[in-house]
């Protein structure tokens, strides 16, 4: 059963609005279904989105933010919880640990950071939970490319691919997430 899921997504504000649009979406459905947001605590980006969509529709968020970035992202403290911790590496555990899934909208560097750890953790077995990309517009195409060139190089098995699922659309998201 999935009761929190860790939304790995941008923190930019410049991001397309069909990308703004779908992590509303998707805060809407979480509150509706009781599952909780585990995210990097911003109140910027997709990250402040979907954040909000689950607060106004009486959801459970909870947000792990570096002191560092305390400002920078502007953190959320109008959340269920917001835990201010002192390092990345801190904030990185937390947000694998308390999340039940990963779910993996479209975002930047820290976003692919995050991504390619919980994907290695999960080949090394440190975890077995659920990985979903959430490849609107195909954003994730061209990670996925360079996934299959890997494997085609023999650089990873061709089994990678059992590590995650890709989802188009977030009525995909959602059935995999019940």
């Amino acid at each position: 059963m999935i009761a929190s899921v860790t939304v790995y997504c941008s923190s930019s504000n410049l991001a397309p609005p069909a990308y703004f649009a779908a992590a509303t979406e998707l805060g809407r459905e979480f509150a509706k279904r009781g599952i909780d947001l585990v995210f990097g605590g911003g109140r910027v980006g997709l990250m402040g989105c979907i954040a909000d969509a689950v607060m106004e529709n009486g959801g459970t968020a909870k947000g792990i933010i570096p002191r560092f970035l305390e400002e920078r992202e502007v953190a959320h403290y109008g959340l269920s919880e917001l835990h201010v911790v002192e390092t990345m590496h801190e904030r990185k555990m937390k947000l694998a640990e308390w999340g039940d899934a990963y779910l993996v909208l479209p975002g930047g560097l820290g976003t692919l950071d995050e991504l390619i750890e919980v994907i290695t953790w999960k080949h090394l077995g440190h975890h077995h939970k659920p990985i979903i990309l959430l490849n609107l517009n195909g954003f994730w195409n061209p990670l996925l490319l360079f996934f299959d060139r890997i494997a085609t190089e023999q650089m990873v098995t061709k089994e990678h691919g059992r590590y995650y699922s890709v989802c188009d659309t977030i009525p995909e998201v959602l059935e995999l997430l019940s």
